[in-house]
């Protein structure tokens, strides 16, 4: 059962993290016109002359882009971070950051310095890099085996709504004007702050606690504060029962995880996950959907309230996900979000193609935005993260969260460099590209993963097993078959030497 202090655990460590991650990826689109005016000025004051506007777009493509390349840098912090400092510990030394950035860019205006904003989306990015990985790490570590994927997708709402957040805060009638947008930069800290101060009394993933720290006692104080029940042997067995398991291999370096034959076919299913979550377009379909609504008619003055309301329905779908996904299943969420999307993105090329010749295709391509959104929401956005978790054991889990992260802020800062150019070159065509590669990915995950549903990650370790065809040895048949030094591995994923 859900117990408070899980609960709590989840919200705070989501809306400390997750939350901000999704408000600082849309928090400039509104104040961008007003943005770019103060680069402009302040470069007027220091030299007397105005931007030259190639200098302009340079700048302000930095400042867009800076964000996934510090997401980059901070997925790369994940493995070391995590397995010195905990979980909670990374979470929070990784307020820091977020509180700095937003002193930064609260400030930028006073201290009349374009740089300083360009500086704190680096920042930003390397907190947000950080807390999309260890936000479902830590949560997935914490949740019961049935519980487990609805509190997995729980960081996935909160970065929606942080999405939601920042254009209802961007409005052009609230933050999103010549006077407010430093402040709307700089509400970034608040939800930090909050972690900050109230996830200490919290306690540490009980699987860091018991496998890396070994001090059982501890692990079990947080296990029963976190069930809300005092017998917790079970899991207690579980956890060593896949400690022993892992105790040959050692902790896993990213090297080592890329060349060991016993996860090959976990890894290989995270990348493709990962960027399929990120090149199917959804960056591209959100930067769309202004002109897709101006050129069916609705008023420019509104364009921002429409976009408001599809980050609604992103934040609403995502939360549907949250109660589906222990009855459906992970797979089927991935595969019917694959198809929607990809459907939708086929019928979006036809739609905005004829759109100047049919007068009702603007109204079908509206449906198609809104279809996709639905799509992404339901399955790629939430269930890869969730899959990272469940899919690897204790020792391989931060190297491959780091892979996985990697891959995320990679591809996101691909789809952002490159979009703009498929577009001039390809015009509605380009979605065509974002069509295969979500059938492409749709295609691997019906063939190769696996459904991991309500199961312990030694189950699951289990089936990949046969996937990767590599023993699972027993105790008996490993003191024979293992010279001396091996014999601690239990039912590793031993490869068949």
């Amino acid at each position: 059962k859900m117990t408070l202090s899980l609960a709590l655990v989840a919200l705070i460590s989501a809306f400390g993290s997750s939350f901000q991650y999704g408000y600082n990826v849309s928090v400039i689109n509104s104040p961008a016109p007003y943005m770019q005016d103060f680069y402009n000025r302040t470069y007027m004051d220091r030299t007397g002359v105005p931007m030259d506007s190639s200098f302009q777009t340079l700048l302000w493509s930095l400042t867009v882009s800076m964000f996934p390349l510090g997401g980059l840098f901070g997925s790369l912090m994940v493995w070391p971070l995590v397995n010195n400092c905990g979980r909670k510990g990374t979470l929070l030394i990784n307020n820091l950051f977020s509180i700095a950035a937003a002193v930064l860019m609260g400030t930028s205006e006073l201290a009349k310095s374009f740089e300083v904003i360009i500086l704190s989306r680096v920042v930003m990015g390397i907190f947000a890099g950080l807390a999309s990985n260890v936000v479902p790490m830590f949560l997935g570590e914490m949740s019961p085996k049935n519980l487990r994927g609805a509190i997995g997708v729980v960081p996935q709402l909160f970065i929606t709504i942080g999405i939601l957040v920042a254009q209802i805060l961007g409005l052009n009638s609230i933050l999103g004007n010549a006077e407010g947008w430093p402040v709307l930069l700089g509400l970034t800290g608040i939800p930090s702050l909050i972690q900050l101060l109230t996830l200490p009394f919290f306690p540490e993933s009980p699987r860091y606690l018991l496998i890396q720290k070994g001090n059982e006692e501890q692990a079990r104080r947080a296990l029963q504060r976190l069930r809300g029940w005092e017998d917790v042997d079970g899991e207690i067995e579980e956890m060593y029962q896949e400690d022993r398991s892992e105790k040959e291999e050692g902790q896993f370096s990213v090297l080592s995880l890329c060349t060991f034959r016993g996860l090959r076919w976990q890894l290989i299913s995270i990348i493709v996950m990962m960027m399929g979550q990120q090149l199917s377009g959804v960056n591209a379909v959100f930067y769309y959907a202004d002109r897709i609504f101006e050129s069916a008619g609705v008023d420019s003055g509104s364009i921002q309230y429409v976009t408001v309301s599809i980050g609604a329905i992103n934040v609403i779908m995502t939360g549907l996900a949250v109660f589906i996904v222990e009855s459906l299943g992970r797979r089927i969420l991935l595969l019917a979000g694959f198809v929607l999307c990809s459907a939708s993105c086929a019928v979006l090329t036809l739609a905005l193609n004829l759109q100047s010749t049919v007068s009702w295709m603007s109204y079908l391509s509206i449906a198609c935005v809104i279809l996709y959104i639905i799509g992404h929401a339901i399955g790629p956005s939430p269930i890869p993260a969730v899959m990272i978790t469940e899919m690897f054991l204790q020792s391989s889990r931060p190297a491959a969260f780091m892979v996985g992260g990697s891959v995320h802020w990679l591809s996101n800062f691909t789809v952002g460099l490159v979009f703009l150019y498929m577009e001039a070159g390809l015009g509605p065509y380009s979605f065509l590209i974002f069509c295969a590669i979500c059938l492409a990915t749709m295609i691997y995950i019906f063939f190769v993963v696996p459904e991991t549903k309500n199961k312990t990650f030694m189950e699951i370790n289990r089936i990949m097993a046969k996937r990767n065809k590599v023993e699972i040895q027993e105790d008996k048949e490993l003191k024979d078959s293992f010279p001396l030094g091996k014999r601690e591995e239990k039912t590793a994923l031993s490869s068949s030497e």
